[in-house]
């Protein structure tokens, strides 16, 4: 089984990449984002392509130039397109309020629950029952979004709570008289 040393990244038209020794930019239409780079990689940009080298051939530098590979393509990706999570509410009452700075969530509880949202991250509620999380930072979206989800977990007799769209989730059956 032959490895590729290299690893690449497509980089489109109107995307800036600054690659330093120690940290690699990426900007695009919709923002910024930095990337540390650690040891036992080499990055460097050619003809609109970003390649991530290995150092030598220890097997950790293979695995940790195919990580920053996909941490590179999460940036590109969202600078240009966004990284989007979609939940939905299912529930008698529940329902969510999207307003400047706060997530207003009724989630069958004695009060209601003021998510703070964070910097860098939109969350928009296009209906009560729907919650859309996006940002540029794929891991930060991921986050917020299982963040979110936390607050009321769907439970498997009657399938209440926060899930992310087109979820499963396995309901079991209930006491027998």
């Amino acid at each position: 089984m032959a490895k590729s040393s290299n690893r690449t990244v497509q980089v489109p038209e109107g995307v800036d990449v600054a690659v330093n020794a120690s940290s690699v930019t990426v900007k695009g239409q919709h923002g910024e984002l930095s990337l540390d780079v650690k040891g036992g990689v080499d990055i460097s940009r050619e003809n609109g392509e970003l390649t991530v080298t290995p150092r030598s051939k220890a097997r950790s530098e293979f695995a940790l130039a195919g990580t920053y590979q996909a941490l590179l393509r999460n940036m590109v990706h969202g600078v240009t397109e966004r990284w989007e999570k979609q939940l939905e509410i299912q529930g008698t009452g529940y329902r969510a309020r999207a307003e400047k700075n706060n997530l207003n969530l009724m989630l069958g509880y004695s009060q209601p629950i003021d998510f703070p949202i964070p910097e860098g991250v939109e969350i928009a509620t296009p209906t009560q029952t729907s919650i859309v999380v996006s940002g540029i930072d794929r891991q930060q979206v991921g986050q917020v979004a299982a963040e979110i989800r936390s607050l009321r977990p769907p439970e498997p007799y009657k399938g209440k709570g926060v899930r992310y769209l087109n979820e499963y989730v396995r309901r079991k059956e209930g006491k027998k008289k």
